[in-house]
């Protein structure tokens, strides 16, 4: 039986490689957004963002552990080719948000903006990793492997987790930013739903 996840045309190395870079550097410069805001945004970052704020541990570190256990399901149901891709994505985009604050620097940024902003460079920055056959694991894993065998749309399922890990932020966080962060989750997911479909282009 062929991987579930296996592009129906392969990309080169050299295509797979620039959007990798793309894709996660879309991703951190929006974390960087998140962060920089005291937001938090979706999906394992999401999850990610909140630990690194109670811990007060590194970003990227925290987003390696956070992955772990989702590999095994990533292995079996999605295939070793979207596994390894989907590592090497987490990888770049944990090294990415400890090397992109010393390189940016925001000097004012309104919430509502930066919310919403950040919002769309995750969602294309997810967009690009989908269609190369990886994502950065966690409940991406999850929502992918659902998207191909339920016809369940991946921005729906995220949804969802997020709707769960928003809960638990707002007693962490005041309550405004836990709006704020809202709005840019929603965009991530509107973004994904609306460009990532099984019946129009799947990693292809």
């Amino acid at each position: 039986m062929g991987e579930p996840h296996k592009p129906k045309i392969n990309h080169s190395l050299l295509e797979d490689a620039q959007a990798f870079l793309l894709g996660t550097a879309l991703c951190a410069l929006g974390l960087q957004f998140v962060t920089h805001l005291g937001l938090i945004t979706g999906q394992t970052a999401g999850l990610a963002v909140l630990l690194t704020y109670v811990s007060g541990q590194s970003l990227g570190l925290v987003f390696l552990l956070v992955n772990l256990p989702f590999w095994g399901l990533s292995w079996f149901r999605m295939g070793p080719r979207f596994t390894v891709k989907s590592i090497i994505a987490v990888a770049v985009l944990s090294a990415m948000t400890e090397v992109l604050p010393g390189a940016i620097v925001i000097g004012h940024l309104s919430a509502p903006v930066g919310a919403a902003l950040s919002g769309a460079l995750i969602g294309m920055g997810l967009i690009v990793l989908f269609r190369h056959g990886a994502s950065l694991g966690g409940i991406g894993v999850l929502a992918l492997f659902l998207q191909e065998r339920l016809r369940i749309q991946a921005g729906w399922t995220q949804l969802a987790f997020d709707a769960l890990l928003f809960l638990a932020a707002f007693s962490v966080l005041q309550w405004d930013l836990v709006i704020w962060s809202l709005l840019g989750a929603v965009v991530v997911n509107l973004i994904v739903a609306v460009n990532h479909r099984g019946d129009r282009y799947i990693a292809r």
